[in-house]
């Protein structure tokens, strides 16, 4: 005889004597009608099966089986939700990751199938095989993580294998300072070149590489002596883009001293002269940071020109970046509070800038202990 059905979902074969769980997933995307069989040999374990599936289907636990490879979905998920909503940067580095690493090595298993197993593989083979370091490796987790948990999100998956996985831990990275002694040593060799006004910008106000790049002579106010940080401009493989600050604790309001204001007025008088010198050939840019033709200076540019000028002047090994450090680092030995210091570099809370410049908390709690056992003597 054929199957013959003993209540709803469920039906019973008396020649392999065995039950049958029918389970509807409902339709696809294309329409098509998406089901499944679990195979039983009892009524009361079909009857189990049943309610079991039942249950997830009302607490929506369940997910329609498609074939969406991880490919397919990564590319669903940066042109409708990355690229609408992020920086120009952010989206080139996705890019850089699914294209040179992730499409190769995960692009073909079907999303539904991705396990644990694959991402903690994949982690070790970057590591392993190409070289990669535990924090480049970190940036595929969360790309990944961010991925898959909109598409738990959208009922594509039920669960994201990211969170039963052990990705590398981030390495904090050693970044070199000055101090004072050695900043003035920097300034005085600095001064008169082409890389003073940068030199001091970022030793000075602790600006990162991108805000002095990406500062608009409309930012500068010389009449109330202040500098509105509102722009970076960064390079996104070969294109170079001017867009907003990191984030809007970023967006700040910085007073600028007796010695930049003498700066840039000579800066802002160096570009008019050369304006009016090239005529037409001039790039009225309305930059801060350009070269004599008044081309903009790109990032990557500077921080090559400051890093061979340290080389040649035969001062410690440092960066341009560590001059936002180097500022962080007087200006706490000055008494500056950490808040403060915070709110100038364009933290968005005091932990960031304690997580970032742990030196500075050891610096105080050396100086806290010192104090009491002062006051005990």
């Amino acid at each position: 005889m054929a199957r013959k059905t003993v209540e709803r979902g469920i039906s019973y074969d008396d020649v392999r004597k065995a039950y049958y769980v029918y389970m509807d997933y409902g339709r696809d995307e294309d329409g098509r009608r998406v089901k499944k069989y679990r195979t039983c040999a009892t009524l009361a374990a079909a009857r189990r099966v049943m309610r079991d599936f039942q249950s997830e289907l009302e607490s929506r636990r369940q997910v329609t089986p498609r074939a969406l490879t991880l490919d397919q979905w990564l590319e669903y998920w940066m042109e409708q939700v990355v690229e609408p909503n992020r920086a120009e940067t952010t989206i080139y580095g996705y890019r850089k990751i699914i294209d040179n690493h992730l499409s190769d090595a995960l692009g073909d298993i079907p999303v539904q199938k991705l396990v644990p197993r694959h991402l903690q593989e994949y982690y070790a083979m970057l590591m392993r095989d190409k070289g990669l370091s535990p924090n480049t490796v970190r940036r595929h987790h969360d790309l990944l993580s961010a991925a898959l948990h909109t598409a738990v999100r959208q009922d594509i998956i039920l669960r994201s294998p990211t969170e039963r996985v052990e990705p590398p831990r981030v390495v904090p990275r050693e970044v070199g300072y000055y101090g004072p002694e050695e900043l003035k040593k920097l300034y005085a060799l600095a001064e008169g070149t082409g890389l003073e006004l940068i030199v001091k910008l970022a030793g000075m106000l602790g600006l990162r590489r991108e805000e002095i790049c990406g500062l608009q002579w409309s930012s500068v106010d010389f009449a109330q002596r202040r500098i509105h940080i509102c722009a970076a401009r960064t390079a996104a493989g070969a294109e170079i883009i001017q867009k907003e600050t990191k984030n809007r604790s970023s967006n700040r309001v910085l007073h600028m001293s007796d010695e930049l204001v003498r700066l840039l007025r000579r800066e802002r008088a160096r570009q008019a002269e050369n304006r009016l010198a090239l005529g037409d050939k001039w790039e009225d840019s309305g930059l801060v940071a350009v070269d004599r033709m008044g081309h903009p200076l790109s990032p990557n540019a500077v921080s090559l020109a400051f890093t061979r000028f340290i080389r040649r002047t035969g001062m410690p090994k440092i960066t341009l970046h560590g001059l936002r450090h180097t500022f962080a680092t007087v200006a706490s030995a000055q008494g500056a509070p950490l808040f403060d210091i915070g709110k100038a570099l364009g933290h968005s809370t005091p932990a960031t800038t304690g997580r970032i410049y742990t030196h500075l908390l050891d610096q105080n709690h050396e100086a806290t202990l010192d104090r009491v056992a002062a006051a005990l003597k």
